[in-house]
């Protein structure tokens, strides 16, 4: 058990320090998130399992604080409320929760920022989808290649492994680093 657990750690250690060689990435989408903000749009997210609460974690950061007290900034969590999805997924299908929100909400101007380890979760790609048709600005924090997600979005960060474990890892770095220059821009 010593050994797998030090195995796990130094896993962990790797998929983080390998973020260093994606800082022009994390800029990236960090400009296009100020842009969002500042141009008055919202930047919506979303993500499945551990990467929904990950979503989750982002959103509440831009409305609250991270670190210092600024003003709010706009921002809805697509899997924060149990109502929507179980009605969309009863009546729609799963693979819709998050498109049918998508069609509903997002505007251009907006930006639409999803979580996925594989990068192939049908309702995450047919939320970028969507969010495309409505010229909203597509962001992905992603895994593994990128996956078909990697094509529909404007902005990306790939975390490339297949442990999804140390991808979500590298991922709340990144919601952090994305939360820390946003406070300092």
């Amino acid at each position: 058990m010593h050994d797998k657990l030090i195995q796990r750690i130094d896993g962990s250690i790797n998929a983080i320090g390998a973020l260093r060689d994606h800082i022009d990435d994390v800029c990236t989408v960090v400009e296009a998130i100020t842009l969002i903000l500042n141009g008055g749009g919202t930047l919506y997210t979303c993500g499945n399992g551990g990467s929904a609460a990950q979503a989750l974690h982002l959103a509440e950061e831009l409305i609250g604080r991270y670190r210092n007290d600024r003003a709010p900034h706009r921002a809805i969590c697509l899997n924060a409320d149990p109502t929507a999805l179980t009605c969309i997924a009863n009546d729609y299908g799963y693979e819709y929760v998050f498109s049918r929100q998508c069609d509903a909400l997002l505007a251009g101007g907006d930006g639409l920022l999803v979580l996925t380890t594989s990068g192939n979760s049908p309702n995450i790609l047919n939320a970028l989808k969507i969010a495309r048709k409505k010229n909203a600005t597509t962001i992905g924090l992603l895994g593994n290649d990128g996956g078909a997600c990697g094509e529909l979005c404007d902005h990306h960060i790939i975390v490339p492994l297949t442990d999804s474990a140390h991808i979500q890892e590298a991922h709340q770095v990144m919601i952090h680093l994305i939360c820390e220059a946003l406070e300092e821009s």
